[in-house]
This record gives C-alpha cells, sequence and structure tokens, in this order.
C-alpha cells in the first residue's frame, strides 16, 4: 500500500494518538522553551507535505557544525516534542532522499499520523514546528565524541513539498477590472520548444480567502499532477486560482470569478508553452461545479474534465454530451450523488456515451488500479464515465457521516487514484 494511501486510512479511521511529552515539553510559547542553535546543532528545517485532507510536518533535517559518522546513528540518538521518529541517518546533502553517508546533516523521518504533526486542515491553521533534542552522545566522522544536551533546537526553516515548486502570481482582469490570485506550476524544460498540457485545478468552498497558498495545501487537488512522479508521466502547467469568494452555489449559480478563468487561460496561453488542445480542468465540490458551468458555456475550451463531488442543474448540462468527462462522487454524498445521476441522464439523452462504474474508496492503490482498467476497458468508446465510492468507503472509521463525510472526504480519495489522472492526459481537443 502506497504511503499517501496509508496515512489518509490513519487520519480517518484512527482517533489521535495520546503521544508522550518528550524532553522540553513545558508550557510556554516554544520558541521561549527552545533555541535556534547551539554550538553542535546549527539549525532546524521542518518539512511539510500535502496529504488528502491536510498538511503535516513529516521529517526533520538537522544541521551540524561538523561532519558525523553515519554508522553510529540510530533513531533513539535523538528525541522530537510530540513527535515519534520512524527513522534517522546521516547523510552528506540535506535531501529527504540522500543515502546514508558520513556528513553534517541528520534526516529524521517522522510520524505523519502523530497528532501534532498536522500543521493545516479544517479548523486548523498551525506554523510547522519542531523541536529537535540530542538524546544521546553522537560519533564525529574525524574521530571524537558530540556530546547529547537537553537544550531543544527549534526550526528555524520550513520547506513545503511540491508547494514550494508553484509560483505565486496575480491576474488582472481587462473586463471587470478584478485582480484573481493564482498558483502556477511550470514543468521542467517548458522554454525547450515543446508545448505541454495545462490542468486547472478548482477549490471547494473551505478554502475561500486571500491566502494564496491554501489551494494547495488542503490536499491534493492541486499538487497531485505537480508530484514528480506524475510530473515524470505527464509533464505540465498545473493551474490553481485562489478565490476570495465562493465559486458556486446550490441554485446553480456562479460567481463572477468564474467567467475570468477562461481570460486567464488565455493570458497564459499566451506566455507559455500551452497546448491549446490539452488544456484540462477539474475541481472539487464548488470547483466541480464550475468546472460544469466553464464547460457548458465554453464547450470548445477543454480537452477533458474530472469533476469530484459536485453537481449542476441538470437540464442545462446537455452540452456535456460530447465532452470528455470523468466525474467521482460518493454514495453517501446526499447531494452530488443524486445531482450527478440526473446529469447522467440528461448526457445519456443526448447521446454521450456513458460507461458507469463503482470503486472502494479504502481498497489498495493496486486494487484501485485494477478496478479503474476494467471500468476503461468496459468503456473503451466511451467518452463520460461515472464512477461511484460505495457506502461507507469514505466514511470515518466510526461509519459516521457528520460533518458530511460523505461529502468532503470523497476528494480525499479521488485524487489519490492515479490511472484517473492518467486519462486525464489522454484526452485531446
Amino acid at each position: 500500500m502506497k504511503f499517501t494511501h496509508l496515512l489518509t486510512l490513519l487520519f480517518l479511521a484512527i482517533p489521535p494518538a495520546a503521544i508522550a511529552q518528550e524532553p522540553g515539553g513545558g508550557g510556554g510559547p516554544a520558541v521561549n522553551r527552545s533555541v535556534f542553535a547551539t554550538d553542535a546543532i546549527i539549525g532546524v528545517t521542518a518539512v511539510t507535505r500535502v496529504f488528502g485532507r491536510s498538511q503535516n510536518v513529516t521529517a526533520a533535517i538537522v544541521e551540524f557544525a561538523a561532519p558525523l559518522a553515519a554508522a553510529t546513528l540510530s533513531p533513539d540518538s535523538f528525541a522530537v516534542d510530540d513527535r515519534r521518529i520512524l527513522s534517522a541517518r546521516v547523510a552528506a546533502t540535506p535531501d529527504l532522499d540522500a543515502p546514508a553517508a558520513d556528513g553534517r546533516f541528520v534526516i529524521l523521518t517522522l510520524d505523519p499520523a502523530d497528532e501534532a504533526s498536522v500543521v493545516f486542515a479544517p479548523g486548523m491553521d498551525e506554523a510547522p514546528q519542531l523541536i529537535v533534542h540530542l538524546a544521546a552522545p553522537l560519533a564525529l566522522a574525524g574521530g571524537g565524541v558530540l556530546a547529547a544536551t537537553e537544550t531543544g533546537v527549534i526550526n528555524t526553516r520550513v520547506t513545503n513539498l511540491i508547494v514550494e515548486d508553484f509560483r505565486q502570481l496575480r491576474f488582472a482582469d481587462p473586463e471587470t477590472g478584478l485582480l484573481l490570485d493564482y498558483n502556477l506550476y511550470v514543468p521542467a524544460g517548458a522554454d525547450a520548444g515543446q508545448d505541454y498540457p495545462l490542468v486547472m485545478f478548482l477549490h471547494d468552498a473551505g478554502v475561500t480567502g486571500s491566502n494564496p497558498r491554501r489551494t494547495l495545501q488542503q490536499g491534493l487537488g492541486a499538487v497531485s499532477f505537480a508530484s514528480p512522479n506524475d510530473q515524470a508521466r505527464h509533464p505540465s502547467f498545473v493551474l490553481a486560482p485562489q478565490f476570495p469568494v465562493p465559486l458556486a452555489n446550490d441554485a446553480s449559480q456562479t460567481s463572477v470569478y468564474v467567467e475570468m478563468l477562461p481570460r486567464l487561460i488565455e493570458q497564459l496561453a499566451t506566455e507559455h508553452a500551452i497546448d491549446r488542445a490539452r488544456i484540462y480542468t477539474t475541481g472539487q465540490s464548488g470547483g466541480c461545479m464550475s468546472s460544469i458551468a466553464l464547460n457548458v458555456a465554453h464547450p470548445d475550451l477543454f480537452a477533458g474534465t474530472l469533476c469530484v463531488a459536485g453537481q449542476w442543474e441538470p437540464s442545462v448540462t446537455a452540452p456535456l454530451a460530447g465532452a470528455n468527462f470523468w466525474a467521482v462522487v460518493s454514495e453517501d454524498d446526499s447531494k452530488a450523488f443524486p445531482g450527478m445521476t440526473a446529469i447522467m441522464e440528461v448526457l445519456e439523452a443526448n447521446d454521450a456515451r456513458i460507461t458507469r462504474g463503482s470503486l472502494d474508496a479504502r481498497a489498495t492503490p493496486e486494487a484501485q488500479a485494477e478496478a479503474v482498467a476494467a471500468i476503461r476497458a468496459e468503456g473503451a468508446e466511451s467518452n463520460v464515465f461515472f464512477t461511484t465510492f460505495t457506502p461507507g468507503s469514505v466514511l470515518s472509521g466510526d461509519g459516521s457521516n457528520a460533518g458530511g463525510a460523505g461529502h468532503v472526504n470523497t476528494w480525499i480519495y479521488a485524487y489519490d487514484i492515479p490511472a484517473i489522472r492518467d486519462w486525464l492526459f489522454e484526452q485531446h481537443r
């Protein structure tokens, strides 16, 4: 089972564990019970990673003043306040993937299921913070020993994996005069004379606001497409606007910012090496609804659409009948499931070639890949796919639908299925 999928299950199904307070974990602001550096430790970097519905601190990179001997290190050599250390190794470079070797850096892998690991999630917004203690003597590479110390060193740097690969920019709409902040991932080699597809991700109402990074930190909707694995298979631009107001409502109305998006895309296609025949849209909840509205209003704009946990007024959706369209909803979603089902009936009446299927959200990645492959094989001639997560599979560990779990948990799983993202990149206009 892949790591992101495993963490999702832990995050949803297991109550936060009671984690013992490590040395230095007393009261008061952490910065006042720690130091920025010691004679031995020059600094600490906290590393965050985005998961299905949260951003977590998953590692610490500890820099030492002198090279350490790699062979003698164990996780017990360190303690991190309120965190479990899964592994520790000495490295020559401050790289999470650096092999074990004598060097000045120690890579601490931390348990992402720790309660204290979450820094951004629904109802939570915290600064990434770690306090690292040297709990046992360490052997120096050149001989000698570095003594343990009870003084905790707080991180003075933060690395946000994938999130920091996006540029934060602002679009001035020539028609409305409104400003729209957006995030743009530019693929490596984009200036080499080749055109690349563009994926636009539209967030839901939960992160509406003025912080342009919120749409990246909330979940996998944008960052999955910009991940190293996806970029290796499908180099692409990834556009993630940050909206200051909700995009859509249940009356099937959109805000003025939705109609600005085609003009933003046109500007980007003029400025960058973007393949106009491979522009895609995807979104969750209100972002899904906005993607549908854009397809209805601009039927020739998108080569493919991936909609997650949304619905729209069925009577206006006939233009989608000829689109390359994949919808994912949960059968526990009291609005999106019947709403998208009604849309499928309209599309079918307008000669869309539709393939339906179901997925177990908690199945292993291998099982999900096989299920998606079977759905695609059945619908080899289809342009529309409608997949539902089976009852209970997106709900919390106790089976409760409290807090709209049947709706909001849908995108935790939907954007963690590479085979569906692969389908999107196969579409051309």
